[in-house]
């Protein structure tokens, strides 16, 4: 059942049900007890009198059977006029008996409660011996009427109970209607919104139970909205920065295609490598952004060796790069990282790349592993200009180059390293070096390492 209000209303129906029926059984049960009461009461009350009245000689009693008198038992009530009486001597002779009495002895105990078969009924009898008299008295009514009284009783709760139940019903159905009308309000404006509208909804006049879910819708709201934005920018800058090579591409093709001097082409033909390497490069980036943020989680962790994994991509990028060597220190062989290995070989590879791409003319790039306030970090240095102080805070949004930019950058690398490390677990820090240069820090959580 996916209906929210017939969910409720079975609910609601069934949980009356219940208690309705609860209070039939307690009703029930409680009504046999106080009528059973009340009624061995009187069948108390009327034994006494019956022997009290003997007493008195109000009633005659034979001395045989032959000339058996009858009489009523006397009674307040017309429940007394349905019970039976028997007077037997205590030599076991019927000397008297009400109208309407069974021939057979009402019961064999000499005093007290007891219940007997008589014809095929039950019956509930009360025994009273009188030894001054020689008597035992006998009174008795049948179980069959107690229960015709019982069943009145519930019959009497349950006849309202069935007119009133679909009333009942009707009403529980209406208000189950009633109280999720704002969420059929909600849905209608939502449904009616363009595709554009990402504005919070309104929850000022909203039930208590529903602005949590208000809250989660403009939240996801923001959140989409900020998203659009970031993939509009995205488009935007990428566009930008895909532009400006295409162009100068296309102007290096055209004077390698117009001019007859030989040095003149050589230099156009070199500078559409550098602009073909430029592209390539920002479009991989393009590409990884794209896929790190298209992954709703990352991949198992993996077991990395750090050194092997840097000189791996050294080997891979240095080719062509002014000279620029690699200082890897030895514990970066000695430790294994539990981290997804493309997000690592990925955050590693562009902060490698922006670290040769800074490194002057025959630098070094430093690798290793320092403690520092208790955590891990592993540290990628060049000898390099560094970033500005001012400009640091900034240097890891898309698109953005500082004073400081190398002529082949794009501004995506460091946005990548940190999006990456950020995915795995780990988390990206720049700082510049006193020395010259920049460090980029990756903090390694302790439960990483081993």
């Amino acid at each position: 059942m996916r209906s929210i209000s017939s969910r409720l209303f079975l609910i609601l129906v069934l949980s009356t049900g219940l208690i309705w029926l609860a209070a039939v059984v307690w009703i029930f049960l409680s009504t046999r007890a106080e009528i059973e009461t009340v009624l061995d009461a009187r069948l108390m009350e009327a034994g006494r009198m019956v022997s009290s009245l003997i007493s008195s000689q109000d009633i005659e009693l034979a001395s045989s059977d032959a000339s058996l008198p009858r009489f009523s038992v006397p009674s307040n009530s017309s429940y007394d006029r349905q019970l039976s009486c028997q007077i037997w001597s205590l030599q076991g002779t019927l000397i008297g008996s009400s109208e309407g009495a069974p021939a057979q002895e009402l019961s064999q105990h000499t005093d007290g409660f007891s219940e007997t078969m008589i014809d095929g009924e039950a019956w509930r009898v009360y025994a009273l011996t009188n030894p001054d008299l020689g008597i035992r008295v006998l009174v008795g009514d049948n179980l069959r009427m107690r229960d015709r009284l019982v069943s009145d009783v519930i019959r009497g709760f349950l006849l309202p109970a069935v007119l009133i139940l679909p009333a009942l019903a009707g009403l529980l159905w209406l208000s189950v209607k009633r109280g999720l009308a704002p969420l059929s309000r909600i849905a209608g404006d939502l449904e009616r919104r363009p595709a554009s509208d990402l504005s919070p909804i309104e929850d000022a006049e909203a039930a208590k139970e529903i602005r949590p879910v208000l809250r989660s819708l403009n939240g996801l709201f923001a959140r989409v909205a900020g998203m659009r934005e970031r993939e509009r920018n995205f488009t935007t800058f990428a566009a930008h920065e895909l532009r400006t090579p295409l162009a100068g591409l296309m102007t290096q093709a055209q004077v390698a295609l117009a001019t007859d001097k030989h040095e003149l082409r050589e230099k156009a033909l070199r500078q559409i490598v550098v602009g073909v390497d430029r592209t390539g490069r920002l479009v991989r980036q393009l590409l990884d952004m794209a896929a790190i943020e298209a992954a709703e989680q990352p991949e198992a962790a993996g077991i990395i060796v750090p050194s092997e994994n840097l000189y791996g991509l050294f080997d891979e990028l240095a080719p062509g790069r002014k000279n620029v060597s690699i200082a890897i220190a030895p514990e970066l062989a000695e430790i294994t990282l539990s981290m997804d290995p493309v997000l690592f070989e990925l955050a590693a590879r562009n902060l490698l790349e922006n670290a040769l791409h800074h490194s002057p003319e025959g630098g070094t790039v430093h690798c290793r592993l320092i403690e520092e306030g208790g955590q891990h970090l592993l540290v990628i240095e060049d000898d390099g200009p560094g970033i500005p102080e001012d400009e640091l805070p900034r240097a890891t949004e898309r698109f953005f180059r500082g004073s400081n930019r190398a002529q082949v950058g794009s501004g995506l690398g460091l946005a990548i390293a940190e999006l990456a490390l950020h995915r795995s677990g780990s988390m990206l820090k720049l700082r510049n070096r006193e020395a010259g240069g920049l460090q980029a820090v990756i903090v390694l959580p302790a439960s990483r390492i081993s």
